[in-house]
């Protein structure tokens, strides 16, 4: 589908459920609202999925990749041939997402959508095993590493300080790209999905977009990224003031923004949101550049925000303006900074064990204790 016709299928979720879930979650053995956000977590489940008691067996978390022209004018800590170096390390399971997705049991799928580089004889990878104990495999400790997908529209974005980062027409076809995993991804039967992302540079554009549509000032949305020192952040806010200057992006136009000073990773990660939302496939988002993407998504159909789970609060200070826009709590404030999916990995696990208490646990009636003020009849 395209992006006016994913838009056309997202359709509100089911508020009419919560109510119902709230109901079985205060039957629980348990004072009324005392797991917090757990219990948010489980309302929220029922009403983007439509179902009373949904199921999370199957969850997938996909790396967009793409490389950045803006790389050239020194604002990350490390040279642009880390993104394809990086792409091996996730497809031979070596990176900080393969262990902490094993840990969480969820599958990972690399997606090259602007990398740099030519992956034509990249051998597949494994198939996951959530069982796989951690092995040494080509020298690297982790095991089951990611599925690699061959997605690529550019071969890396053009320098935003000189121009555009990609045409419209690039920058639709890497949402699309989103979009088609989402409905791929549906059909095999996923439950949940995670956004995450690889691109050295990445936090300029993501930057970019976060001043333009909220409206913030560049300084207070452009952070240290791979953490770079104090002489490279003021080039990097300076680029970033030059590459909004000559291009004009739109606020009021999320593709244009994208085009002009965006990433294709970021295209990516705004079309899964999209396709997730028209699947009612609940979809949670990493850090800074992943909310980058889900701002656009966001933008573009503002429904997307009750799909949407955000994983944590990330350390570059451009992240909580975004959020803010978008109207996303964070699941996790752990001085996080990755990227990659990591977040996402780890605030699965507190999702889904929001499911199981709201699954799994006792009603009172069931368990033969007295609820409160005695009025719950045992069953």
């Amino acid at each position: 589908m395209d992006i006016k016709q994913i838009i056309s299928h997202i359709q509100p979720t089911r508020q009419e459920l919560s109510e119902v879930a709230q109901e079985r979650l205060d039957r629980l053995t348990k004072p009324s609202g005392s797991l917090g956000r757990l219990e948010e977590f489980a309302r929220r489940l029922v009403t983007i999925t439509g179902e009373t008691m949904p199921v999370l067996n199957r969850k997938v978390i996909f790396t967009f990749a793409g490389d950045h022209g803006v790389a050239d004018e020194g604002v990350s800590a490390f040279p642009k041939e880390v993104t394809r170096q990086m792409v091996f390390n996730f497809l031979r399971g070596g990176a900080g997402i393969n262990v902490l997705a094993r840990h969480a049991k969820v599958e990972v799928v690399v997606i090259d959508i602007g990398v740099d580089y030519d992956f034509v004889n990249t051998p597949p990878s494994p198939p996951f095993d959530p069982s796989l104990s951690p092995l040494i495999k080509g020298g690297i400790k982790g095991g089951c590493g990611g599925l690699f997908v061959s997605k690529k529209v550019v071969m890396g974005t053009k320098n935003i300080r000189n121009g555009p980062a990609m045409t419209q027409e690039e920058a639709i076809r890497c949402i699309e790209v989103g979009i088609n995993l989402a409905e791929d991804y549906t059909l095999k039967g996923y439950k949940i999905f995670g956004a995450g992302e690889m691109g050295i540079a990445n936090t300029t554009p993501s930057s970019a977009i976060a001043a333009v549509l909220t409206r913030k000032s560049i300084s207070e949305v452009t952070g240290r990224g791979t953490g770079i020192g104090d002489e490279a952040l003021r080039n990097k806010i300076k680029v970033i003031e030059d590459a909004i200057l000559i291009n004009k992006p739109d606020p009021s136009d999320p593709i244009d923004v994208l085009s002009k000073v965006g990433g294709a990773e970021i295209g990516g990660i705004a079309g899964l949101i999209l396709g997730a939302a028209a699947h009612r496939v609940p979809v949670v988002i990493d850090g800074f550049i992943s909310t980058a993407g889900a701002l656009i998504a966001y933008c573009l159909e503002p429904r997307t925000k009750d799909y949407m789970f955000a994983a944590h609060n990330s350390v570059e200070i451009g992240h909580k303006a975004m959020l803010k826009k978008i109207g996303l709590q964070p699941i996790l404030d752990l001085n996080l900074r990755l990227g990659e999916g990591t977040g996402a990995a780890l605030a699965m696990l507190i999702i889904e064990a929001g499911l199981k208490i709201y699954k799994d646990m006792a009603t009172f009636g069931e368990a033969g204790v007295s609820g409160k003020d005695h009025k719950e009849k045992l069953l």
